[in-house]
């Protein structure tokens, strides 16, 4: 029997009615509802801190998107992005927009917290234009109502492009709107450790271990591995002994 694709079995992973972009790694296109990151729907990605390789490891489908012809928007990414590191990761810098809140870059998170209604209405209008090729949007860690993200993706089923909300991993206990969501970790140096937490079909149960590209260049690799090396090991905890 022919499912609607809005519908699934319980053991099966679910269909992406908008489709899908790859994402450039193939274990975690197995895990995706239709073998990549969704199209016109939230995809949330929870982390401890930026800085952990979410840019290295969203840059192969990002790249794709400006090959298309189309461009980026990014809402209040935490720090100036580095335009020789994300041209090193293939990325268009003449395709890239990005939007800050009136306070102004610079000013410590908690003072933009009034902003956050503006955001978030700027990111609602960029997402129902439908002119946007992918959207990035660094949301603060209040500020968030529950409604707001409901909006968010009734907008975003007019966005042709997959649209990224990164948020802090403690949202991880808040529901959300977003049919997808990946809790991301640092593993080791360039290792990426992704589980998710929610998507369309059956739940995912193991982590993924992903490959990023590389951060440091080879020769400031080797120096890290020297050093490493040539450290002390560290201690373990020591017992304790009670005098009588």
């Amino acid at each position: 029997m022919q499912l609607h694709p809005a519908l699934w079995r319980a053991h099966q992973l679910g269909h992406a009615r908008a489709g899908t972009l790859a994402s450039g790694f193939a274990e975690l296109d197995g895990e995706l509802p239709g073998g990549g990151w969704p199209l016109g729907v939230l995809t949330e990605l929870l982390l401890p801190h930026p800085g952990i390789g979410e840019l290295r490891l969203l840059a192969p489908a990002l790249a794709a998107v400006q090959q298309g012809g189309r461009s980026l928007l990014w809402f209040d990414p935490p720090a100036l992005p580095c335009g020789w590191t994300l041209a090193a990761l293939g990325l268009d810098l003449h395709r890239l927009v990005i939007v800050r809140p009136r306070a102004g870059a610079g000013v410590v998170r908690r003072a933009r917290l009034p902003q956050a209604a503006d955001l978030l209405w700027a990111l609602e209008q960029a997402l129902a234009s439908g002119h946007v090729g992918a959207v990035l949007a660094w949301l603060p860690a209040e500020g968030v109502p529950a409604q707001s993200l409901r909006r968010l993706q009734l907008a975003a089923q007019a966005h042709e492009g997959p649209a990224f909300l990164l948020r802090e991993a403690a949202m991880l206990a808040r529901p959300s709107a977003a049919p997808l969501r990946v809790a991301l970790a640092p593993a080791a140096p360039d290792v990426i450790t992704l589980r998710i937490v929610k998507r369309r079909g059956s739940p995912c149960a193991r982590a993924l271990h992903l490959a990023l590209a590389p951060a440091l260049s080879a020769p400031v690799r080797a120096r890290a591995a020297r050093a490493a090396c040539a450290a002390p090991p560290a201690l373990g905890p020591q017992p304790v002994v009670e005098q009588a």
